[in-house]
């Protein structure tokens, strides 16, 4: 395993960290801001390959730099690097006899490398070798339990679920008692409760989803584009959670488009 170490200059919160502070990068990336949904991309990227968020990782470095920067108003939430945005954050595995390789990059960069014994996800092989699965919208939701799960369900959560379930199974209608429905119920519940320790979590609702769904499908960007549209429409702020469903989608939707490439 190799980590590079924070090269952050000892001087006053004027500027944002950027990615040349925290790995060793080049080009433009040096320079850009390390955003909240760069974050939350790179840890749906892990949690889908690691099942968790590696402790120390890119991902793990990247949400403190983000939050840093978010807390002192240097970035907005929902901020994408344009280099990120446009070029991808990606997780890939190569297999060897035994072991695999974990490679974690930003826009083509590698910002951490891990060797680790038999994959986690199931694979299948084709033609050119051993190609990874694709993500599907439930696995997806099931890794905001990761990212995000201690988050309390409110609306613009229920409505990014919702949007999620419709397009895994193609239908317009709820599932009677699906992930959905418990995400509505959740969320009304929630609005009456005060203590925030009482409410209703997205692990709650999210645990075992692609199980629960009756129908799953391969995240794509139209999906993402869709969900995000519905918890950006039913959030006060206009804003998504980092980590949250509408990241999750569109980090597995993003990875499904570099296994294609």
């Amino acid at each position: 395993m190799s980590q590079e170490q924070p090269r952050r200059p000892q001087q006053a919160e004027k500027e944002p960290i950027k990615y040349g502070d925290v790995f060793q990068v080049s080009g433009d990336l040096v320079s850009k801001p390390i955003s909240p949904q760069d974050a939350a991309i790179m840890q749906t990227a892990e949690t889908t390959v690691f099942g968790k968020t590696r402790k120390g990782g890119p991902a793990a470095t990247m949400q403190s730099a983000a939050t840093r920067n978010e807390r002192a108003g240097l970035v907005g939430h929902t901020d994408v690097t344009d280099v990120a945005g446009d070029q991808g954050v990606t997780v890939t595995e190569t297999d060897l006899p035994g072991t695999r390789i974990i490679t974690e990059s930003v826009a083509d960069q590698v910002v951490g490398r891990y060797v680790e014994p038999t994959p986690v996800r199931q694979q299948t092989v084709g033609a050119t070798g051993v190609v990874q699965a694709a993500v599907t919208i439930g696995e997806a939701l099931e890794a905001t339990v990761r990212t995000a799960g201690e988050k309390s369900v409110d609306q613009s959560d229920a409505a990014a679920i919702q949007a999620a379930e419709m397009r895994a199974t193609g239908s317009n209608e709820l599932t009677p008692g699906g992930v959905a429905a418990v995400a509505q119920s959740a969320a009304s519940l929630n609005a009456d409760i005060i203590n925030e320790e009482d409410k209703v979590k997205l692990a709650d609702v999210l645990t075992g989803a692609a199980a629960n769904l009756p129908a799953d499908k391969a995240a794509t960007r139209q999906d993402a584009e869709g969900v995000m549209s519905a918890e950006l429409r039913n959030n006060p702020t206009m804003t998504t959670h980092p980590g949250g469903v509408a990241a999750s989608v569109a980090a597995a939707a993003r990875l499904n488009e570099r296994s294609a490439s």
